[in-house]
């Protein structure tokens, strides 16, 4: 589904980006598609310790994956559980926070002006209308102030998006995902999946669709939307007898908490536009191959997109695509600790050994080839 252009735009925004800890390189582009909808972030120094990257997919309009982008991250910053360490929980407050804020004046104001030319100049003008006094122009979100005025009692964008985050902290790897957006880890070669596509067929995704009140019709929920989880969608978010994790559609994430070691090659955060073309191991493989000859990570995400962009519009390879590519630079000690641990690879007969496995404090996940397979709420993050 969707508009397709006669010919594909394959200019790609491309970066890379390092520091003491971690170095990373990103690649977008809009392919066939008659709009790109994807966004990121990718952001070295979330504070001291802590890097952040995050993926965030698009449908039904580009701003909310926008929106994502400029405030997800702020938002972890900013929940008390992150100053007590607790990333899990901050950053599962704040995918069901990027609802919250999309509400109301202040929210229609925002999408506004993220929004198409015109949106974005009736947003200026609202916002020399109705903004606060005292502002927000450094960025800092901590004052999300209630608005009176025209859209005081806007219930949220019908657009919405996936988001995918992995946040890096010392040897602790913390993944989020709402949606059908992947993040893969390589150790030693080896792909393991850290997040699981929510599709509308998933038993548990079902399960809390009907009892939300809603259906399923040809993969889709409620006949239209092809996910089970995302930020946005308000359409599918109205039961006012139910908690934001127990509607139709949820921004509720999984969380996979995994010990880095040494072993660890690189991680991948990447839409569905990449893993409809491509497997995790195929990826991984392709990217350590690229590696070989490559050394700027940009250049390889640019190789990946153009290995799956479709040669005709329609079908696979022509959707919006983007990739993050990140490599842990600090020296941790080899071997995963003792705990539940991550499935085999995609594609591979042969598991790997337990030995060889990344552990993880939330769920044993599927290999690729079963992604959709039913998993065990995250301990660290909420009960699906």
């Amino acid at each position: 589904m969707g508009v397709y252009l006669s010919t594909p735009k394959t200019e790609k925004f491309s970066e890379d980006g390092e520091n003491d800890r971690v170095r990373y390189g990103l690649s977008s582009m809009q392919g066939w598609r008659a709009a790109m909808e994807d966004a990121h972030a990718a952001i070295t120094d979330l504070d001291a310790s802590t890097s952040f990257f995050g993926v965030y997919d698009g449908h039904g309009g580009k701003v909310v994956a926008k929106f994502c982008a400029k405030y997800l991250h702020q938002q972890v910053l900013k929940h008390e559980a992150y100053l007590q360490g607790d990333i899990g929980t901050s950053v599962q407050k704040a995918f069901f926070r990027m609802d919250e804020m999309m509400r109301g004046q202040r929210g229609w104001r925002e999408l506004a002006a993220l929004g198409d030319r015109l949106n974005k100049f009736s947003g200026m003008i609202e916002g020399l209308i109705w903004s606060p006094r005292n502002g927000d122009g450094n960025g800092n979100t901590d004052d999300w102030a209630f608005e009176e005025g025209p859209h005081s009692d806007f219930a949220g964008p019908t657009s919405g998006c996936t988001a995918n985050v992995a946040i890096i902290r010392e040897n602790q790897l913390i993944v989020a995902n709402a949606g059908d957006s992947r993040s893969v880890i390589s150790r030693k070669g080896q792909a393991y999946n850290l997040s699981r596509d929510h599709k509308p067929d998933l038993e548990v995704e079902r399960e809390r669709i009907l009892k939300a009140g809603g259906f399923i019709h040809a993969g889709r929920v409620n006949g239209s939307l092809n996910l089970a989880r995302a930020i946005g969608d308000m359409e599918f978010k109205q039961n006012k007898f139910l908690p934001a994790e127990k509607q139709i559609v949820t921004a509720d994430p999984d969380i996979n908490i995994v010990d880095l070691c040494d072993d660890d090659d690189f991680i991948v955060l990447a839409c569905d536009g990449v893993w409809d073309c491509m497997s995790s191991q195929q990826l991984v493989d392709f990217v350590h191959e690229q590696l070989k000859s490559e050394s700027k990570l940009s250049a390889v995400c640019e190789k990946v997109l153009d290995r799956c962009l479709a040669p005709t519009a329609g079908g696979e390879g022509c959707d919006n695509m983007t990739m993050i590519l990140v490599q842990v630079k600090k020296p941790i000690p080899s071997g995963p600790s003792p705990g539940n641990e991550l499935s085999a690879s995609p594609g591979d007969e042969s598991s790997a050994s337990p030995g060889d496995e990344p552990s993880a404090s939330s769920e044993k996940l599927p290999a690729s080839d079963d992604v959709n397979a039913e998993t065990k709420p995250a301990e660290s993050g909420s009960s699906s």
